[in-house]
């Protein structure tokens, strides 16, 4: 049985804490997976180290844990995150997000940006059929990102939802680095 969108997103909370540059590149992995752009010309699709400093001067996020480099950020963090770039994707405006973001509960938050996150949450590879060694094989097929995918076959141990979450996240921080040279 498939795992619902919270738990799905809830796994995520095993990466905290987080840097403003992580949380960033976190938020940027789901926000990319999910296919939102926001709305508003003024508003960039992708959240930057620069924009999760910016939201915590201006309250929308919450004081990280620490202050400097030594900042930290937590799950809810990465919930208000993805939930302002979604009511952006959505036309609404920082000052009314950030009213929003005063009257939201924790739980009630999670569950808006599950919901609109489900399909970057959900494992929404296909399958496919080839041959293995004379014998034909199932293969799941999960997109990363913008032209990267990973294929498990079905009867790996690796292809539980679980370890292919991991598997999608890793692939997605090797992807986002920049120390990486081709």
């Amino acid at each position: 049985m498939a795992e619902s969108p919270v738990s799905l997103l809830r796994a995520h909370s095993r990466h905290a804490p987080w840097n403003a540059r992580g949380l960033a590149a976190h938020a940027s992995a789901l926000v990319d997976a999910a296919g939102m752009r926001p709305t508003n010309a003024s508003a960039r699709a992708m959240p930057s180290a620069r924009a999760v400093r910016f939201y915590v001067a201006n309250g929308l996020l919450d004081r990280p844990e620490g202050a400097g480099t030594a900042a930290t950020y937590g799950y809810r963090h990465l919930l208000q995150l993805l939930a302002i770039k979604i009511r952006q994707r959505e036309g609404q405006t920082l000052e009314s997000i950030k009213q929003e973001m005063r009257e939201v509960t924790g739980d009630a938050l999670e569950r808006r940006v599950a919901q609109s996150l489900t399909p970057a949450l959900v494992l929404n590879g296909s399958n496919g059929v080839t041959a293995v060694d004379g014998n034909p094989a199932t293969w799941r097929r999960l997109p990363v990102g913008d032209g990267v995918e990973v294929h498990v076959r079905d009867d790996s141990p690796a292809a539980r939802d679980a370890v292919l979450i991991a598997i999608r996240e890793a692939v997605r921080a090797a992807v986002g680095r920049t120390d990486v040279t081709g």
